[in-house]
């Protein structure tokens, strides 16, 4: 069908109706279908000719007029070629190390399943079947999910396409092997790492990791002047992350926030021998040389395959450190919003998947039931006659066993592992215990 066809053109006229279509429109024979042709201008100034079809009159007037009015005039571009535009943007957006993942995700996963699409044809069903094909775990998926969709929602505030369809797509579900909880150590298994890391600035920096909670590159920028030993906190307000080309970029910590963590009592001589003949700006937590000690040249001085292989634990990471912090501090009684606060997380919901509240749910419901439906039986009689001594003595052991009220804890706050008692009871991670006695370390 060369040329432009004329008014009276069979290609012009309507066959259900026997009326002129709207400029623009045409109907094609071979296709069974109405075409839609337009010329529009693109992001960069050249004129382009597009055309699509449609199975009815009113879906090409809707598209035609959609067209025409600018909204989508650049929605016949693929994927990759809006890539090459934004990806600028997005990378000047987030944080190096974030922005290092997402072209992974984009290389190995998205584009060789998507690349090619055109923008408008992107659904949510296609990204669903397309993630199918996407390996890795889930939270990989959800990295390459979060780039694709940081490409359609600038696509979308430029007006291209109309929405974003990777928001309402599912995010991949954590897998409970891989959960937080399950990756904490023991209370036991501390103590072996602490025991297995020759004294000196690599046990400084294993303690600082276990007993604060802070991601390896928060302790990397720690300077000496963030140590308040006489509040007993370590501020957190700086983080070292790796660049592009392996150099180390001081930033802020992940959620933007300065915050606080707690210098216990099993933490405070590491302090103590960190600060000794420093200024206050020397890193704090710094290497033999007194340069940059990092997660990686840690594992490398401390042998971390050795480490694991003691442990019993091949799959132990050093941020797991970070993990067996947080799940000991619900452990102890700790309320979630003082646990966000402490780890510096962004969210309550990041939070909470510390928490063990929900184990052990299934043989509570159970006694209550087994408590309802179970015949009534003659309640003891109870001794009324108590001495006054016995009354008091149970009375005062109440009054101790009361948390402190002043620390939102519920146990002393700076020892929060000395004074709560910990066994290792169901799961990898530390449950609490009757009696007292700490870590020892």
């Amino acid at each position: 069908m060369a040329g432009r066809p004329s008014n009276t053109s069979p290609a012009r006229v309507d066959p259900n109706t026997g009326r002129p279509m709207p400029e623009g429109i045409r109907w094609r024979t071979d296709r069974g279908r109405y075409q839609i042709r337009v010329t529009v201008t693109d992001l960069a100034g050249n004129k382009q000719h597009r055309s699509r079809m449609f199975l009815t009159l009113a879906e090409a007037k809707r598209e035609l007029a959609k067209e025409v009015s600018g909204r989508n005039p650049n929605a016949g571009m693929t994927l990759t070629q809006w890539h090459e535009r934004y990806w600028p943007a997005i990378a000047a957006s987030v944080r190096v190390g974030t922005a290092r993942g997402y072209d992974v995700s984009w290389r190995k996963r998205v584009q060789p399943t998507l690349g090619d699409k055109k923008l408008e044809e992107i659904t949510s069903p296609l990204i669903e079947s397309a993630m199918v094909s996407w390996a890795g775990s889930p939270s990989i998926k959800v990295d390459s999910l979060a780039v694709l969709s940081r490409l359609l929602d600038g696509a979308r505030r430029a007006r291209i396409i109309d929405y974003n369809p990777a928001r309402e797509v599912k995010r991949p579900s954590q897998d409970t092997s891989t959960s937080p909880t399950s990756r904490a150590l023991t209370v036991q298994q501390i103590r072996k790492l602490l025991e297995l890391i020759p004294a000196g600035v690599y046990r400084r920096y294993a303690a600082a990791l276990v007993f604060t909670g802070m991601r390896a590159g928060e302790a990397t920028a720690q300077r000496v002047r963030d140590a308040e030993l006489e509040q007993n906190i370590l501020r957190i307000s700086r983080s070292f992350s790796p660049g592009k080309n392996g150099e180390l970029i001081e930033q802020s910590p992940k959620s933007h926030k300065e915050r606080e963590a707690p210098i216990t009592k099993q933490l405070r001589p590491s302090v103590i021998e960190a600060i000794k003949g420093k200024e206050r700006d020397d890193l704090l937590w710094a290497g033999p040389n007194g340069g940059r000690l990092t997660a990686r040249n840690f594992r490398r001085a401390v042998d971390w395959e050795k480490i694991k292989t003691e442990l019993h634990r091949p799959e132990l990471r050093v941020h797991d450190l970070r993990h067996t912090f947080a799940t000991i501090l619900f452990d102890a009684g700790a309320s979630a919003p003082d646990v966000q606060a402490v780890l510096g997380h962004s969210s309550l919901q990041v939070t909470e998947r510390y928490s063990r509240a929900r184990e052990g749910v299934a043989r509570r419901a159970g006694s209550v039931l087994d408590g309802l439906f179970e015949p009534d039986k003659p309640k003891p009689k109870k001794n009324t006659k108590k001495s006054s001594k016995t009354s008091g003595a149970k009375k005062s052991r109440r009054s101790s066993a009361s948390p402190n009220l002043a620390d939102p804890f519920g146990v002393p706050f700076n020892d929060p592992f000395g004074t709560a008692g910990y066994s290792t009871g169901h799961g990898n991670g530390p449950r609490m215990a009757q009696g007292r006695g700490g870590l020892g370390l």
